[in-house]
């Protein structure tokens, strides 16, 4: 990332729009269209690409984070949230509106698995400190989910109640902390 200069990406739902905010500044700096009903923007594992998850139009737009510019775009049913696993071997695309988890090669962008989800609302993960599985909230059903990354397989559930919504694992790599709004 040496010599890009910081940013702000912010997705605007509603808008269909993102604003890019010079931090240094406060000032917004660039405004432009994307896919619709963006919720989040994710930077791609190498940091080459930023990602925009257009849920309502199936689509990423990608974003060029040298130049602030839109590169283009890449069909995904329905992407809510994506992270890649920490080697940068899979993506995972949080499909919340289809139940699943998808994981997929993170260049060409083909499917290697779906994961379903019994639960309603999954949402947001974290991974393990050695990579081999993630955590995941399923926010309108109380449950955190824990999936294999080598396996692609759900291997457990642990009922939390409440509305589970962010995961992140401590520092320390011992423990998960999970924001519960409920």
């Amino acid at each position: 990332v040496a010599g890009i200069a910081p940013r702000v990406y912010v997705p605007n739902s509603r808008a269909n729009t993102v604003d890019v905010i010079d931090p240094l500044t406060f000032r917004g700096i660039d405004h432009f269209a994307v896919g619709a009903i963006p919720h989040h923007i994710t930077p791609s594992w190498d940091m080459k690409h930023l990602y925009v998850d257009n849920e309502g139009s199936s689509q990423l737009t990608v974003i060029d984070p040298a130049s602030g510019r839109v590169t283009g775009r890449v069909s995904v049913p329905y992407p809510y949230n994506l992270y890649f696993t920490p080697d940068g071997k899979k993506a995972i695309v949080v499909v919340e509106r289809l139940a699943r988890i998808d994981f997929r090669e993170p260049v060409t962008w083909q499917l290697l698995k779906s994961v379903p989800i019994p639960w309603r609302g999954i949402d947001h993960l974290d991974f393990s400190a050695d990579g081999s599985y993630l955590i995941a909230s399923t926010e309108w059903s109380g449950i955190l989910v824990k999936i294999d990354t080598q396996t692609m397989q759900m291997t457990g559930w642990l009922n939390v109640g409440g509305l589970p919504i962010d995961v992140r694992l401590a520092p320390s790599g011992d423990v998960f902390y999970v924001t519960n709004q409920g």
